[in-house]
């Protein structure tokens, strides 16, 4: 079973709202406030029939739910006015969800959320209700990830019917009234100031004072002592690192395959199919232990290859077994009338990743107390520096390759139009406000 946290006093706010009443909610905030712990501690306390999906597969394996496509048996790509198909099992299935709960929704685009919402309406035969009537509950940070664009046909297709291709522009979104409940205490940095500047990163108000003070302190010497992990726009230069530092390493490469079992699909495996290591590789954490020796992101070092694999971590040598990764997918049982959640595969490996790099797209949700941060010649998407940086847990553990650009900082103009606009109750009002 899963380590269970405590909840601070604004997620157990959150928490009471999303369990005890039917409102659709969106639940947000900065980077660290803590929506990964929240959304874990509703999927394990819950007393409803509650199905949780995401974008990816990777995203989806990570809060042990189902893609968006494979639950609601939805093509891939534009699905606009087409017919949606659904079989009797699948409106069993959509007519037994209490709350729907999305992660990463901010890689949702509209036209997606409005096929999600089609489809509930469509099985539950209740057309004139947003989403059915099911409770959806969104987890995300538009600051942080975007969705992804697609060929310049499905682009000109969301400028003719969509005012952006954002989740919060879907036709839906208005009808639906959902409550924005935001998360503020930061519980990944403790240090004020540093908590500004990211603040002044992510809404992209950074002063010729903030970016000087983040050029000071990241211009320090790279260290050469290990356990700092670099964090990279590309997946090439994340590459390169990784076989470079590995191929330095005296002795042999030693190789762990994983063990697949059932239908795992396509390349949405959570660790590497094969993975490379060497003692004295750094390594990274991709999951958290149930005996709370190390957490998804946690950095260490191989100090032994054995049937296990043995990690040096913070001073400590930890014995590292293969973990499983288990795919789900829901279904509706007849004789319970119930939800059933069901494993259709499984991927058993050591859940460690090389991490001399890591891209910034992967190190979403990580805490690192030490990073290089290499920006390369330029930030291509929005939000990308505001990740990196938010990932490092104080000041004087932030390492830049160069220095930062005006350029550096974008923010999207229809996520700052949105929350500029949007209403946003504070979360640790949110109970208040629901009960009244």
């Amino acid at each position: 079973m899963s380590p269970q946290p405590s909840l601070s006093d604004e997620q157990a706010a959150v928490y009471d709202a999303i369990e005890n009443t039917r409102e659709h909610i969106f639940v947000t905030g900065r980077a660290g406030t803590g929506k990964s712990t929240l959304l874990n501690h509703l999927s394990w306390n819950t007393s409803k029939q509650i199905v949780i999906c995401a974008p990816t597969g990777v995203a989806a394996l990570n809060v042990g739910g189902q893609t968006i496509h494979s639950l609601f048996r939805l093509p891939i790509g534009l699905i606009a006015d087409h017919d949606i198909e659904q079989n009797g099992e699948l409106r069993k299935l959509l007519n037994t969800i209490d709350t729907l709960v999305i992660d990463e929704v901010s890689m949702v685009n509209a036209d997606l959320l409005d096929a999600i919402d089609r489809s509930l309406r469509q099985a539950r035969q209740r057309r004139n209700e947003a989403f059915g009537g099911v409770q959806v509950v969104l987890f995300g940070d538009p600051y942080q990830l975007a969705p992804v664009p697609g060929d310049p046909e499905e682009r000109a297709y969301f400028s003719d019917h969509y005012r952006s291709m954002w989740f919060f522009d879907a036709h839906v979104w208005d009808e639906a009234q959902l409550r924005i409940l935001e998360l503020a205490f930061i519980h990944r940095q403790s240090d004020s100031a540093f908590k500004e500047m990211l603040n002044a990163v992510r809404h992209g108000r950074v002063t010729a004072e903030i970016a000087g003070a983040l050029n000071a302190a990241g211009a320090r010497p790279l260290p050469t002592d290990g356990g700092a992990i670099t964090l990279a726009t590309r997946n090439d230069t994340v590459s390169r690192i990784n076989k470079v530092e590995l191929d330095r390493l005296p002795g042999r490469t030693k190789t762990a395959k994983a063990d697949v079992t059932g239908d795992f699909g396509g390349r949405t495996f959570p660790a590497d199919e094969a993975l490379e290591l060497k003692t004295g590789a750094q390594v990274m954490f991709l999951r958290n232990d149930s005996d709370q020796r190390w957490v998804n992101g946690s950095v260490g070092v191989v100090t032994k290859i054995r049937d296990t694999v043995f990690v040096e971590i913070e001073g400590e040598e930890v014995e590292v077994q293969p973990a499983v990764w288990e795919k789900y997918r829901y279904s509706y049982s007849a004789t319970t009338k119930e939800l059933k959640k069901d494993i259709v595969a499984e991927f058993q490996q050591f859940p460690l990743r090389l991490a001399w790099a890591v891209t910034i797209h992967k190190s979403q949700g990580k805490t690192y107390d030490r990073a290089v941060v290499d920006l390369g010649s330029r930030v291509f998407s929005a939000g990308q520096t505001y990740v990196a940086l938010s990932r490092i847990t104080s000041l004087d553990g932030l390492y830049l390759t160069r220095p930062l650009r005006p350029a550096d900082i974008i923010v999207d103009l229809d996520v700052r139009r949105f929350m500029s606009q949007a209403t946003r109750v504070p979360a640790i009002q949110a109970a208040r406000v629901a009960g009244e």
